[in-house]
C-alpha cells in the first residue's frame, strides 16, 4: 500500500495554478525566469497549502546540506548557550539548521570538532575559537566570533570599547585604586578588555592585574584570590573581565566580611543570566549577541550562496599560507558591535572598608 505524503508537493501547487512543476520550483528557489507577479502567487499558494520544502530535495538541487556548524569552546560556561541560541535563531531565519560541537576548552578537541562537522557536510561554520585554533583545513566558509584584534575575526563585541566604558564608570564613581581580574593572560578577548580599561584612565588612577590562572598554578585550583588583603592595601574596586570571575570575587569578599558595594565595588563582563539575581546584583557589560549572530550568519550565508567576501588563510595564520580550495574566513562590513554598560547594585562610590572584624572592635 502506497504511503501518503506528509504535505502538498510541488505538483499539487502547480496543478492548482495551472503552471508547470519547473515553474513552481524556480519560483520557490528564486531561480529561472518567472515574473514577480507569478512568483508572488506561487509563494502565496504554497503558504496556503502548508508546503514545507524538502531539505533532502534542496540538497540534491543545490549541492548544499542547508546545515551550518557551530563550534563553542566550553558550553558549560553560561555565556556560550546564549551565543548558541542567538546563532541558531539567525540561522533558522536564513533557512539553515545548526549542528553544535563543544571543544570542552581544549584546542585539540576543537580541531576534532571542526573535522567532525566537515565530515557531516555542513555548508559553513561559525567558530568561537580557543587560542591556537586552526581553520585552514575546514574546506568551507568560516565565520569567526572572537575579538576585533584577532586575525581573521568576522564580527564580535567591541571588547576594547567595553573595557573603556567600565573604566569610565568606575572613574566617575571616584575609584582611584582598581584591581583588574582576568583568567588567562593569553586570551585576546580578556587582553582587549583590560587594554580598553587602562586606555580610559589617567595617571591619577592606580591599576593592577591579577591573572587567576597564574595564581592557581602556584596555589591550586579554587584558591583564594587574596582580595581581603587587596582591600587592606587600599583597592576599592575589583573589575573582573567575566561575570564568572566577578562572582568569585564577590563571594570571597563577602565571606571575608567585606560589604559590597559599601566597602568594595565588584564589576563583571558578559551579563550572564544569573548576574541580575545574585546579591548584590552585578554591574556588568552586556554583549549584543543578537546583532553579532545576525551579522555573522548573514556574512556566512552570503559566502555560501553568493561567494561573498572572504579571506584566504587560517585563523591567526599568515595570509601567505595556502589552505585547500574552499577554506576561507568570512568577512563582514561591520566587524565591531558596541557593548552596553548595565549598572546594578554591586558598584558604588568608594568608602572606608568595614569588615566584620572592624565592626566588632568599633
Amino acid at each position: 500500500m502506497a504511503s501518503t505524503r506528509a504535505g502538498p508537493n510541488l505538483s499539487r501547487i502547480a496543478a492548482s495554478l495551472g503552471v508547470s512543476v519547473a515553474t513552481v520550483s524556480n519560483a520557490l528557489s528564486g531561480k529561472g525566469r518567472v515574473s514577480a507577479e507569478l512568483v508572488e502567487r506561487i509563494r502565496a499558494t504554497a503558504a496556503a497549502l502548508g508546503y514545507v520544502p524538502s531539505q533532502a530535495g534542496r540538497a540534491l538541487r543545490t549541492g548544499r546540506s542547508g546545515v551550518l556548524g557551530l563550534v563553542l569552546p566550553d558550553i558549560s560556561n553560561p555565556l556560550f548557550p546564549q551565543i548558541a541560541q542567538a546563532v541558531e535563531y539567525s540561522a533558522s531565519v536564513a533557512g539553515y539548521g545548526i549542528l553544535i560541537a563543544d571543544s570542552r576548552g581544549d584546542v585539540g578537541m576543537q580541531t576534532e570538532a571542526i573535522n567532525r562537522l566537515v565530515e557531516r557536510g555542513v555548508d559553513g561554520m561559525v567558530i568561537v575559537p580557543r587560542r591556537g585554533t586552526r581553520v585552514a583545513d575546514a574546506g568551507c566558509p568560516v565565520a569567526v566570533i572572537d575579538t576585533p584584534s584577532t586575525p581573521g575575526n568576522t564580527v564580535s563585541a567591541d571588547h576594547w570599547q567595553g573595557g573603556r566604558e567600565m573604566a569610565r564608570h568606575l572613574r566617575g564613581l571616584g575609584h582611584r585604586k582598581i584591581l583588574l581580574i582576568g583568567a588567562s593572560s593569553t586570551s585576546n578577548v580578556q587582553n582587549d578588555r583590560i587594554g580598553g580599561f587602562k586606555s580610559a584612565l589617567d595617571g591619577t588612577i592606580e591599576t593592577e592585574v591579577l591573572w587567576i590562572e597564574k595564581l592557581e598554578e602556584r596555589n591550586g585550583p579554587g584558591c583564594l584570590l587574596g582580595l581581603a588583603d587587596k582591600v587592606q592595601q587600599g583597592f576599592t574596586a575589583f573589575a573582573a573581565v567575566s561575570d564568572l570571575h566577578a562572582l568569585r570575587a564577590l563571594t570571597e569578599l563577602q565571606r571575608a566580611g567585606i560589604a559590597v558595594p559599601d566597602s568594595a565595588t565588584v564589576t563583571g563582563f558578559d551579563d550572564h543570566i544569573w548576574s541580575a539575581v545574585v546579591t548584590p546584583a552585578l554591574t556588568t557589560m552586556r554583549m549584543d549577541m543578537a546583532t553579532i549572530a545576525e551579522i555573522a550568519i548573514a556574512a556566512l550565508v552570503s559566502a555560501i550562496e553568493n561567494g561573498g567576501p572572504t579571506e584566504r588563510g587560517g585563523l591567526g595564520e599568515a595570509a601567505g599560507d595556502e589552505p585547500p580550495p574552499g577554506s576561507r574566513l568570512v568577512t563582514a562590513e561591520r566587524s565591531r558591535v558596541p557593548m552596553q554598560l548595565v549598572v546594578r547594585q554591586s558598584s558604588g562610590p568608594p568608602r572606608p572598608a568595614r569588615t566584620n572584624l572592624s565592626a566588632e572592635n568599633s
